[in-house]
Parts: structure tokens; C-alpha cells; sequence
């Protein structure tokens, strides 16, 4: 399955809940892959790809702080000036909108980790297959998580 699941947690824009979250996580042996806060005002966005998602949103259940969980796409890209252009040039062509993004880059590699959620994810992935983009299942995504150990 090439959809993911992240955890997203829209809360109090103040470091309490950002570190009552990690905390918890660590304690709980639940290992952060990406993260992504934006602040929104008064309010800030946590996007989360965590090692055990069901895990990870009972345990921010249990200490009420609200949490959904929705899809995005992984993709590497080479990690060079103007990659992402060609990339979202046939997506934009397409109609398809870019609901967020958000990027990891790996040491032992000349390719980036593109995370993105899209008006339409399905679309996304028959254009992005078509232009021989290099999506990640949740497998090999998590796999990416031992490399980056390793290094």
C-alpha cells in the first residue's frame, strides 16, 4: 500500500504538549520517522510518521491530546536544485492540489524523502507512477529508519 498513515495533532501552540507527546513516545518504545510542527497562531499542527501509529494514537488518546490520523504519500526524489519542480509539474498540470509537504533528507544518500498529502492521493499516485517517481510503501519506509541508524 503506498498510502501511509500519519498522526496529526493540532494543540495549545506552547512546548508542553510537544514534549508530553515525545516523551511519552520514547517511554513507550514508539520511534519518530518525520515530524513537521507549523504554527498556526495560537494553535500549532504536529505531523507525525511514528513506528507504531495505532500505538501512538491510543497513547495520545489516553493523555487527551487530540489526534487524527489521515494519509500521505512517501517519495524519493534526488536530493539536487529544481528536483521538486519537475516532480509537482505534472501533479499541477493535473489539477491536483499540494496539501502539505514536508521533507527528510538521508546522510547516506544523494535522494530526499518527500512526504505529501494531496487533494486527491490516488491521482497523485497513477501521475507520480507514470513519471517514474520512486514511492514508498510503508515497508520500505520504514526500513529507511535502520539506514538512518546505521550511519
Amino acid at each position: 500500500m503506498l498510502k501511509l498513515k500519519q498522526i496529526v495533532v493540532s494543540k495549545e501552540n506552547s512546548p508542553g504538549p510537544l514534549f508530553e507527546a515525545t516523551h511519552a513516545f520514547g517511554n513507550a518504545g514508539i520511534n519518530l520517522r518525520a515530524l513537521n510542527l507549523v504554527d498556526t497562531g495560537a494553535f500549532g499542527q504536529l505531523q507525525l510518521m511514528v513506528s507504531d501509529v495505532a500505538k501512538a494514537r491510543r497513547l495520545l488518546m489516553e493523555m487527551d491530546i487530540p489526534a487524527m490520523v489521515n494519509e500521505v504519500l512517501t517519495a524519493e526524489i534526488e536530493d539536487r536544485p529544481g528536483r521538486l519542480a519537475i516532480v509537482l509539474k505534472p501533479i499541477l498540470d493535473a489539477n491536483v492540489q499540494v496539501v502539505f509537504m514536508y521533507v527528510f533528507l538521508r546522510k547516506d544518500s544523494d535522494r530526499a524523502v518527500m512526504i505529501f498529502r494531496f487533494s486527491d492521493n490516488d491521482k497523485a499516485i497513477a501521475i507520480m507512477k507514470e513519471n517514474g517517481m520512486t514511492l514508498l510503501d510503508a515497508k520500505q519506509f520504514g526500513s529507511l529508519e535502520n539506514s538512518l541508524a546505521a550511519s
